[in-house]
């Protein structure tokens, strides 16, 4: 298996450029369904997951085209509806988070899909219900083989509704608005996400010809068309991206330019980390960020403790939460990190300890983070990635520690960041990759 070794303690230099968003790609490749129509998207991230479901879209039968390495071409013109009961689907999907997101597209134009139980990071439970309960209330009907742990559903006759929506899922949100497009009748979404890869979405959408109305709000109305057609597409760049980079770049003391970040999209993420302290300013459309050899946690203006929580957009994104707690260990001041939505995502602190950081872990949901202020440098350990975040969070500590840092399971990481050592290397980390046997702890 592969792992990263690194030696960590290295003020890194330059500029660097943020892939396209993941979280936008699997959703935007998964409309490629709705039409038979040609359609370009650009600024893909050359990713495992975003490539796995583009492998399983050729599978499928849409033609697809790269012309570049982050833009391709798709028509899917000829879907083989027969693929989705073969056991090649039933791997691929299973073993694919993202696979959930073609199920709205082929319901609304097909009326029928099929999809194994995905899998996805082990980070606590990420239940379907609301993907689930939007199709049912549009009119289709689900058979779950639990044996199998396979889902087959018939939506023949897909029609308007109105949909108050139990959380505010992003990829909930995108699946039901997909199977609306193209059902009869006025649907209307209430507790809707609004992220900026939602609105994307739903941009997107409306240039291929569907009436999506309250885009950027709660709130959506989408009038049902008879049919879609092609369009082209720019993803954003990737907010957990850049959220990462300014994290490493404080934790590193290092200067470092992030270009090309689509500043208006990125929401409360830089006011998050400036409440760390980091200090940064916005050049044109780039973040730069200085060498800083300090930074100080503010507190609550009553004095009380900094508390930083995950909520939905546009509250600060969970994603980030695990980067803002490593960030912390060396901030001078002490902050509560309460992650909401996912029970066993702070697990991966006891990495953090084990490298010098001061962390109580509450429970499942919080953290206490005492930061050291730098007065020593956290050492390096060898440990192994979790998640993705978890594991861009512990190769964040590794390139700021003392000494080697060997970093397992690798492909967590790489599911989420596109060339990330090759990256890292050209603004000055000391980082390589090496073939390792599996680790015993």
């Amino acid at each position: 298996m592969n792992a990263f070794e690194i030696i960590g303690g290295k003020k890194l230099k330059g500029e660097i450029h943020p892939q396209g968003a993941k979280n936008e790609a699997l959703q935007i490749i998964a409309a490629v369904l709705l039409t038979d129509q040609k359609i370009t998207i650009s600024n893909i991230p050359d990713i495992k997951d975003v490539n796995k479901l583009i492998e399983l879209l050729g599978d499928m039968g849409v033609s697809i085209e790269r012309l570049s390495k982050d833009t391709y071409t798709f028509e899917a013109k000829d879907i083989n509806l027969d693929f989705f009961q073969s056991d090649i689907f039933k791997a691929k999907g299973g073993g694919l988070r993202g696979s959930i997101m073609i199920v709205g597209p082929l319901l609304g134009r097909f009326g029928k899909a099929a999809i194994p139980k995905p899998g996805g990071d082990k980070i606590g439970r990420r239940r379907l219900d609301t993907h689930f309960i939007g199709f049912e209330k549009l009119g289709a009907r689900f058979v779950y083989d639990a044996k199998k742990e396979f889902f087959n559903v018939d939506a023949t006759n897909l029609k308007g509704a109105y949909i108050l929506l139990d959380e505010a899922s992003v990829t909930g949100t995108a699946n039901i608005v997909m199977a609306a497009v193209l059902a009869k009748g006025v649907t209307t979404i209430y507790n809707a996400a609004c992220e900026p890869y939602l609105q994307q979405l739903c941009k997107m959408l409306n240039r291929m010809g569907a009436k999506i109305s309250g885009v950027g709000s709660n709130l959506l109305s989408i009038e049902g068309v008879e049919k879609l057609g092609g369009t082209e597409h720019r993803m954003l760049p990737d907010m957990i991206e850049i959220g990462s980079f300014i994290g490493l770049a404080a934790m590193t003391e290092s200067e470092i330019t992030i270009k090309n970040v689509c500043y208006s999209e990125l929401g409360v993420i830089p006011d998050v980390f400036k409440k760390l302290g980091i200090k940064f300013e916005l050049r044109g459309d780039d973040i730069y960020i200085p060498s800083q050899k300090n930074y100080v946690i503010e507190s609550f203006i009553d004095g009380s403790m900094l508390t930083i929580a995950d909520s939905p957009w546009p509250g600060f994104t969970p994603d980030l939460l695990s980067i803002v707690l490593v960030v912390a260990t060396q901030a001078k001041g002490n902050v509560l990190i309460h992650q909401k939505m996912f029970e066993s995502r702070l697990f991966f602190v006891d990495k953090l300890i084990d490298m010098g950081a001061q962390i109580i872990l509450c429970d499942p949901h919080r953290a206490s983070v005492n930061g050291i202020d730098k007065k020593y440098q956290l050492r390096g350990i060898s440990m192994t990635s979790p998640d993705i975040r978890a594991g861009v969070s512990l190769l964040i500590a590794a390139l700021s520690a003392e000494g080697k840092s060997t970093i397992f399971n690798i492909e967590q990481i790489e599911r989420g960041y596109q060339d990330i050592d090759t990256r890292l290397r050209a603004i000055g980390a000391q980082i390589k990759r090496i073939e390792v046997s599996a680790p015993t702890h």
